[in-house]
């Protein structure tokens, strides 16, 4: 993958071109990802009402089939339905969830900020642990301390999320019955202290697997690029003027080395959106992961294709935002041309 960077202020026309390069790309990208949504589940052999209503679609009377294509938009042609789905996508027009019988616009907005305050924490302490612990290791390198530290966060890293959410149950909500171990209380405008208790409570477990699954690539990938940024000139001679350990590593070296942290922390905002699906299933909390889950046993079609779109765009999304902050991270990408036939 060839990398463009952003062209120079001076150059508005380059800017205004790179951006709709960009910006078609996503797009395009978008309509890709849609297409497969819409049309996978078409594809699947059987009767399409099966992945609605299950077995219990043998019962259904042929005037009973007919009347439930008719409301689920299957009586139309594939065109035709290909059109209907992209419109209701744009409109955020997605249909009724046959599982819980509102529109799917409702219950994702109902769903939506149990996940947001799951994965908001998470973003937040999973790469300052990484990158500290990385930073520490890597001027550490191939001490104790760095091979604790490498070999713990190696360990972790391969531990799938809901082993580990299993291990926190079992020890502080079965063992030691700190914190509770599924579900979550309704969020209400109230500011009564007890309540917020109870929210936070209840968030600490789901909060605390998601940052440990996802600490490890944080902490490696900090740990690989400060241990090329070390090996610089300009870190040779900032020890050689005295600069203090802290401030070698803080202040000049790790710096430039969360160049590429960066990078990998905006994608993973739509990243831990997705991956939330396992830990909220271990939990039983009420987010987009959850819910998910539970359309896909439900078979509830209109729910899975909203759920779909919700992290395809956050995806897409959290990729463009990538590109466009990275020169502003990098003050060396808003300098440089983008290279002659790069996409």
């Amino acid at each position: 993958m060839t990398t463009q960077t952003l062209p120079g202020k001076a150059d508005s026309s380059s800017f205004y071109r790179w951006f709709g390069r960009k910006f078609l790309q996503y797009v395009l990208v978008l309509l890709i990802a849609l297409t497969i949504n819409f049309g996978l589940p078409r594809l699947a052999p059987g009767d399409p009402l099966i992945y609605f209503m299950g077995q219990e679609v043998n019962t259904l009377t042929p005037e009973q089939r007919l009347r439930m294509n008719r409301e689920l938009g299957l009586d139309a042609s594939v065109l035709e339905q290909y059109g209907n789905f992209m419109a209701g996508a744009v409109t955020m027009k997605l249909g009724s969830s046959t599982k819980f019988g509102k529109p799917v616009t409702t219950v994702l907005r109902e769903r939506l900020p149990w996940t947001f305050l799951l994965v908001v924490p998470a973003l937040i302490l999973s790469p300052i642990i990484g990158i500290i612990c990385g930073a520490y290791a890597a001027w550490n390198r191939g001490r104790r301390r760095d091979l604790l530290l490498l070999t713990s966060m190696l360990a972790v890293n391969a531990m799938p999320g809901f082993w580990i959410g299993m291990i926190l149950i079992a020890i502080f909500a079965v063992n030691l019955g700190w914190l509770p171990s599924y579900g979550a209380v309704p969020l209400t405008s109230a500011n009564d202290f007890h309540y917020m208790v109870e929210v936070i409570r209840r968030m600490i477990l789901p909060v605390a697997t998601i940052t440990i699954a996802s600490v490890g690539t944080n902490f490696l990938l900090t740990r690989s690029s400060m241990l090329e940024t070390l090996g610089q000139d300009y870190i040779l001679m900032a020890e050689a003027k005295g600069v203090s350990k802290r401030g070698v590593i803080y202040r000049h070296a790790l710096r430039n080395a969360l160049l590429p942290v960066y990078t990998h922390i905006t994608m993973s905002l739509g990243i831990l959106v997705s991956g939330a699906v396992v830990v909220e299933t271990v939990f039983s909390y009420p987010g987009i992961g959850r819910l998910l889950y539970e359309s896909v046993v439900a078979r509830d079609f209109p729910m899975m294709q909203g759920v779909f779109l919700l992290i395809t765009v956050g995806v897409i999304a959290a990729n463009m935002l990538a590109d466009l902050t990275y020169p502003l991270v990098d003050p060396r990408a808003r300098t440089r041309k983008p290279m002659e036939g790069t996409a």
